[in-house]
């Protein structure tokens, strides 16, 4: 299955140490423009994500059509490297992995199925792919690393922890 990525999930999904287990099981594809976010500050998130590249676990592509890109980046307010993943994932008839609030109302307004770094961790943990405990740290690393609303980080703690059903 392919999922068309933004910079934030990548980087996110970098940071709790996830990303490589799920270039395992899905077949991840970027922008360019994605590419040159991810990889702008040195770190070791960004060597991940350049290491994954080199070794074609993330397919970096051309994003296509810029004028729709410009259309979708004007009409909701998000920036270019989100408007190139959301595209590609139209045009790839994929899903999208986007931490980004702006382009998942984007998402939402277009129909266009995407998943955030808590659905891939909450996934992972309801497959028993990870340990519930290992997966609550990551949740708590999330929860500094990223910007979730309180009732999200809530709610994911929630269906870690088995008091709610898995969506």
């Amino acid at each position: 299955m392919k999922i068309v990525c933004d910079a934030s999930t990548l980087i996110l999904l970098a940071k709790i140490e996830l990303l490589r287990e799920l270039t395992d099981e899905f077949k991840l594809v970027i922008p360019e423009r994605v590419k040159k976010e991810c990889l702008a500050k040195e770190g070791t998130d960004a060597k991940l994500i350049e290491t994954l590249i080199k070794e074609k676990k993330i397919e970096v592509r051309v994003s296509g059509n810029q004028e729709l890109v410009r259309k979708i980046q004007r009409d909701f307010r998000i920036e270019a490297g989100e408007a190139e993943a959301l595209c590609l994932a139209r045009t790839l008839n994929c899903v999208i992995a986007v931490d980004d609030g702006p382009t998942i109302k984007a998402c939402r307004v277009l129909g266009q199925k995407f998943a955030t770094a808590i659905h891939f961790l909450l996934n992972m943990a309801s497959r028993n792919k990870l340990d519930v405990h290992v997966a609550e740290v990551k949740l708590e690393q999330l929860a500094r690393f990223g910007r979730y609303s309180k009732r999200i980080l809530e709610d994911a703690s929630e269906r870690l922890k088995g008091g709610k059903k898995w969506a």
